[in-house]
């Protein structure tokens, strides 16, 4: 289920009554809970008592909330739809009686309010206890639970809750919301497991579907213990999938220490993740879905997809093969009418590849099968339109190891995810697309077409005789003038479009081999040589700019280091990037990928940024331009067949003048996540030292073989930066070194490298070394570096952080993309 998309607004109450005095953490026969008095967990996390909600203050209702926290936030409410009335005369109580029960009952004890409702025989000594996880359980005197609270859980979802689903009923829990702030009555939007399959997760509104996560690809738990997602800057969640013969569940964990931290599906229908920061008093949203109208369930109509990977506002996108139904409400933005296919289905069509899916809705479960035979299922059905597979073996542990997903008719809520975890490979159906050969045919019309032009071939050569003499005319016309900065025009090899589209299949998606902000990149063959084609996307503002400023920069830079530009094209809206093919794609696909890390001992790590800094010194000093080039991060760094590094990606970059140090630009560009300099993600101060930040980073990520922003940072640091400055400090730098080349590392070299990273990524600017000094002490080593200062982003209160935090998504959220600015 996809995790990667859960954030909840404040409740608001209006408290009438709000309970004080605290007794312990246990309710026993005799001794009632009345308004004023509290259970409190014994470690002080969580009260339970009756509290008043809304404008009827004399309603009153059993719940569990926060103990602590000055915004009274519920996590759990016993008698929602049955209140109970507070009087002068006589108050409620509960009471837990003999037979194991909890009893909620009226002021004189005429009418019960609610109950546990427990068919268990009598006990002696029963008791109630409030953990300190929020769980309010019932026990017998040998420890064994006969109820609890988190088995009927209201709108929050608590680490150590279960989100299940049992196999037998296909009931299971879910979450419902408040019908509005301070009425805790239940609302319209519920959330839990799919009845139906029980691998994916739904958002209702009533029984109309909100938002669906993608079905489960297995990669969220290992079966003997819980798998590190996803952090926060002050929390390490562990989320578990379990299954099991009579039911499956979901449950997740935090680390020790953490704030508080849960999910709740606000009544406004967001299922938010949130966690108290004490130090601004205030629930921070770190996750919401739906995260936007994109991916709204069935947003995009049958057969188009939700584009996520399209920054900064994902957008719907029609299927391989297919087109917009209606043009002009596509054009307009209204996407209901969705997409139809291009060209009819034979039955004997084969199957694209799409990677990086989140699958459609209503797919029929097929078990325990392999891809080959999940594969023919799907082929030998003439109505089956696509196919998933996964292989989720080493995921749970017991019951079915695969899951075969197949489509019949139109496909509903598609996304595209790009390389998330949980995204899957959807193999769909496509009109001319061999079945063995997965490749274009070519249909009866052609056939019959061909052999009369073959008649014909000797009229053309003859009328191709007389052309030639215009040859030399179409020639220059190959070559076009782009104005650059201001200088003289700049000759420069285009490359037909038709060309292009005939190397790429027509842009097939089984031809990319990436996508980054401004487009996607494909593999061809052009001129027998291999290529990569960036294409820029149609959609964004500021391709063109885009387009002129890679192909003037890059075609005036030289350098071993540099990624080669070998032509380009402008066809009306067709804006493409030639580059020279760099078989082992980008650095971050094998830093990060545990089966590829090893094609990544110490001896090639540090050539890799020894190669970088080389790079970057060129374009700082050594070109007769002064670039920067704004977005340098693990992604644009890209390794040839040797793993030789070659900095890519210039859209951004920018040209500085012979004297100029630094400028100031109120359109910030770039990766936000971890790698922009902070005076310039704050300020849009831009200098040299912006781009030496980066390759600290950069640098620290190639040592550490963490990402800058980790799903699980040690020891709860909130950023490898962070956690990479106090390893220092604490003279402990050398466990900063990837497990993976502790066989292979020379200690001192290691030892270096972090030293430089962290006087790359100081706070002050002035304070970085230029790249002169860093290529310089890397080739020759140094013991006399100097020490270095706190890092940018070391802010030491929680709100600070915060505060970081909202100014950049801010940013993120009024960024106006640029190309080449005034120099």
């Amino acid at each position: 289920m996809d995790w990667s998309s859960l954030t909840c607004s404040a409740i608001v109450l209006i408290i009438l009554f709000l309970p004080f005095g605290a007794s312990d953490d246990r309710l026993v026969p005799g001794k009632p809970l009345t308004p004023g008095t509290t259970i409190v967990s014994d470690g002080g996390d969580f009260a339970l008592g009756l509290f008043s909600s809304g404008s009827m203050q004399s309603n009153l209702y059993l719940g569990i909330w926060y103990n602590g926290i000055p915004e009274l936030t519920m996590v759990w409410v016993a008698n929602r739809e049955t209140p109970v009335t507070n009087s002068t005369s006589s108050a409620p109580t509960l009471s837990l009686t003999s037979t194991s029960n909890l009893v909620l009952s009226d002021g004189d004890g005429s009418r019960v309010v609610w109950t546990t409702d427990v068919a268990s025989s009598s006990s002696s000594s029963p008791e109630a206890v409030l953990l300190n996880t929020g769980n309010l359980v019932i026990q017998s005197p040998n420890g064994s639970r006969v109820w609890q609270s988190f088995d009927h859980p209201t709108d929050t979802f608590l680490p150590g809750m279960k989100m299940r689903i049992r196999y037998r009923t296909r009931a299971g829990e879910r979450l419902v919301s408040w019908k509005e702030a301070g009425d805790p009555s239940p609302g319209s939007f519920s959330y839990g497991c799919d009845p139906a399959t029980s691998i994916q997760m739904f958002l209702w509104d009533g029984s109309r579907p909100v938002y669906r996560s993608t079905p489960w690809t297995g990669f969220q738990v290992k079966s003997e213990g819980e798998h590190l997602i996803t952090n926060t800057s002050a929390i390490v969640i562990s989320l578990a999938f379990v299954n099991t013969d009579e039911e499956s569940y979901t449950m997740f964990s935090v680390s020790e220490g953490a704030w508080h931290t849960r999910f709740v599906l606000t009544y406004s229908g967001k299922l938010q993740f949130q966690s108290w920061n004490s130090s601004s008093s205030t629930w921070v949203v770190f996750g919401q879905w739906p995260r936007h109208k994109c991916n709204h369930y069935g947003y995009c109509g049958l057969n188009g997809y939700c584009d996520e990977t399209v920054s900064p506002i994902p957008t719907c996108k029609c299927l391989d093969g297919f087109k917009p139904t209606s043009t002009e409400e596509w054009d307009n933005n209204k996407f209901w009418k969705g997409c139809q296919r291009r060209e009819a289905l034979q039955c004997g069509d084969g199957f694209v590849p799409l990677s990086g899916m989140k699958p459609p809705d209503k797919f029929v479960l097929v078990g325990n099968t392999s891809l080959k035979e999940c594969a023919a299922a799907c082929s030998r059905n003439c109505s089956c339109m696509a196919y998933a597979y996964a292989n989720l073996s080493s995921s749970i542990a017991s019951g079915d190891m695969t899951r075969c997903l197949v489509w019949v008719g139109e496909l509903v809520d598609i996304g595209r995810l790009g390389s998330s975890t949980a995204s899957d490979t959807l193999y769909l159906r496509l009109a001319g697309l061999g079945a063995a050969s997965g490749k274009r045919t070519r249909s009866n019309a052609v056939k019959v077409v061909l052999p009369v032009l073959g008649s014909i071939v000797l009229i053309l050569v003859c009328i191709s005789i007389a052309w030639l003499k215009f040859e030399g005319k179409d020639n220059q016309e190959k070559h076009k003038k782009l104005p650059s900065d201001g200088s003289s025009g700049l000759e420069f090899p285009f490359v037909r479009f038709e060309e292009i589209a005939l190397a790429t299949h027509e842009f097939s998606e089984t031809c990319m081999i990436g996508r980054g902000g401004f487009g996607k990149v494909y593999k061809g063959t052009l001129g027998g040589q291999e290529v990569a084609i960036k294409r820029l996307s149609m959609d964004s503002q500021q391709g063109v700019n885009e387009f002129k400023n890679e192909v003037i920069l890059i075609s005036k830079l030289q350098h071993k280091n540099l990624v080669r530009l070998l032509g380009c094209c402008d066809k009306g809206d067709e804006k493409l990037l030639i580059y020279e093919y760099l078989p082992n794609k980008s650095l971050d696909a094998t830093l990060f990928d545990d089966s590829r890390k090893h094609l990544l001992d110490w001896g090639t790590r540090l050539t890799i940024i020894k190669g970088v800094a080389k790079g970057l010194l060129y374009l700082h000093e050594d070109s007769r331009l002064t670039i920067i080039h704004r977005d340098l991060k693990a992604g644009n760094v890209l390794l040839d067949a040797e793993m030789k590094p070659k900095i890519a990606d210039f859209g951004m970059a920018r040209i500085f003048g012979d004297n100029q140090e630094n400028a100031n630009t109120q359109r910030v560009v770039g990766t936000f996540s971890g790698y922009m300099a902070p005076e310039y993600a704050m300020q849009g101060i831009i200098s040299t030292k912006s781009d030496i930040y980066s390759f600290g980073v950069l640098l620290l990520e190639i040592v550490t073989g963490m990402k800058r922003s980790s799903t699980s940072p040690p020891r709860g640091f909130p950023s490898l930066i962070i956690y990479s400055w106090n390893m220092w400090k604490d003279g402990k730098a050398e466990e900063l070194a990837d497990s993976s080349i502790i066989d292979t590392c020379l200690l001192d070299e290691v030892l270096l490298c972090i030293h430089v990273a962290l006087l790359c990524v100081q706070e002050n600017p002035k304070d970085r070394p230029h790249m002169s000094s860093v290529v310089f002490t890397l080739e020759n080593g140094s013991t006399t570096l100097p020490i270095p200062s706190r890092p940018a982003y070391f802010l030491g209160q929680s709100t600070e952080l915060e505060q970081l935090r909202n100014n950049i998504q801010n940013s993120v959220n009024t960024l106006t993309l640029t190309g080449i600015e005034g120099r």
